[in-house]
């Protein structure tokens, strides 16, 4: 399983994909928190982060998905998958090492952000005024966040050998599950039970854990979600002969 790892995380590394992905990941965060007027911390002079972490969840849609894209559909592609099962290796400790080793990835354009926490704890007033209770909250949600999105792109990868369309069937279920039920509990036919297709989306779970409040149920809806689609996955793979 660590040799997966490897392999997976060092193919990724070793490529300029990763890193154009990355970098456009960071440049959109960059432009969007400090220049863009409609979005610029600077605008709306207050020393929070709120405004950047409404706007991650929807980079994230697209950088997750070109991240996983290749993990099973270029395996499909290339015919590699084959070799890889002959190994002493279950499917799920290979979608596992798979879904690691994109979360590196993940963990790896997270990191860079944190000058913006610096930057605006230095020009608050006082230097510091920042709650900082609330940014661990929001990054322990957006790492979350993060698993599940890796893990839908993971399931997408596995259901076809084309890239593009893996990259478009992630972004499409991570961006309905992220705010598709929050829309869908606003349709007159489903009143009376709003909340309960509110809690089915990740917006809900998302938006609780940014408040500094780590909830069980946050926790564990994030675990299910994670679970569910890794499973998905195992049966999607395990179920063709490739």
């Amino acid at each position: 399983m660590l040799a997966v790892f490897k392999r997976e995380l060092f193919s990724f590394l070793s490529s300029s994909m990763a890193y154009i992905t990355i970098g456009i990941f960071l440049l959109a965060c960059g432009l969007m928190f400090w220049f863009f007027p409609d979005t610029s911390i600077l605008e709306y002079g207050y020393a929070e982060m709120d405004g950047f972490f409404s706007l991650v969840p929807y980079l994230f849609m697209f950088l997750i998905s070109a991240i996983t894209m290749r993990s099973f559909a270029e395996e499909r592609k290339e015919g590699t998958y084959v070799l890889l099962a002959t190994r002493p290796l279950t499917d799920l400790q290979i979608i596992t090492a798979k879904y690691l080793a994109c979360m590196m990835l993940v963990l790896f354009s997270l990191v860079p952000t944190l000058i913006y926490y610096y930057s605006i704890s230095q020009l608050g007033l006082p230097k510091g005024n920042i709650d900082t209770g609330a940014v661990i909250g929001s990054y322990i949600g957006l790492f979350l966040l993060g698993n599940a999105f890796v893990a839908v792109g993971i399931f997408a990868s596995s259901i076809t050998k084309n890239q593009i369309i893996a990259f478009a069937v992630a972004v499409f279920i991570c961006f309905f599950a992220y705010s598709g039920f929050d829309s869908v509990s606003k349709i007159s036919a489903f009143a009376g039970i709003e909340s309960s297709l509110v809690n089915l989306g990740i917006n809900e779970h998302y938006q609780s854990i940014s408040r500094g409040v780590l909830d069980t149920r946050d926790v564990v809806y994030f675990i299910s979600f994670v679970a569910l689609f890794l499973g998905l996955t195992k049966l999607a793979i395990g179920g063709r002969k490739w």
